[in-house]
């Protein structure tokens, strides 16, 4: 991974706790070059050599998880964006909006009534 890259990825990064005894967390740069691996490789997590650095596949799982919580790649996309559009290198020409269709309820019928599923007592032929 590119240092300046890093540089603009790793302030985005949420704080590990206090750190425990035992080994620690898996670095965070090697941990997001694991994730990167899996996803432009296209394999499963499980699948993650272990003798490239990266940890396991798990770990690195664990990780992407923890930074989506965090919101991190939202952040990340907006100030890559931000820096993209400063330097003059997007061509908003060629951008494509997208919409929700919601269908409009005024004047709309009721739906129609189900009848239930659930359990009710038999009748008594007796």
């Amino acid at each position: 991974m590119d240092d300046d890259l890093w540089a603009l990825i790793e302030p985005l990064l949420p704080p590990w706790p206090e750190k425990a005894p035992g080994p620690g967390p898996v670095d965070d740069r090697l941990c997001l070059q694991g994730i990167l691996y899996v996803l432009s490789n296209d394999i499963s997590w499980q699948l993650l050599p272990l003798e490239l650095g990266f940890g396991s596949g798990q770990a690195c799982w664990r990780r992407l998880r923890r930074w989506h919580m965090a919101g991190v790649f939202d952040q990340l996309h907006r100030l890559l964006l931000a820096e993209l559009h400063a330097a003059d290198a997007l061509d908003w020409t060629r951008a494509c909006v997208d919409a929700s269709h919601i269908r409009a309820k005024k004047g709309a019928r009721p739906p129609a009534r189900h009848r239930s599923t659930a359990g009710r007592r038999a009748v008594n032929i007796t």
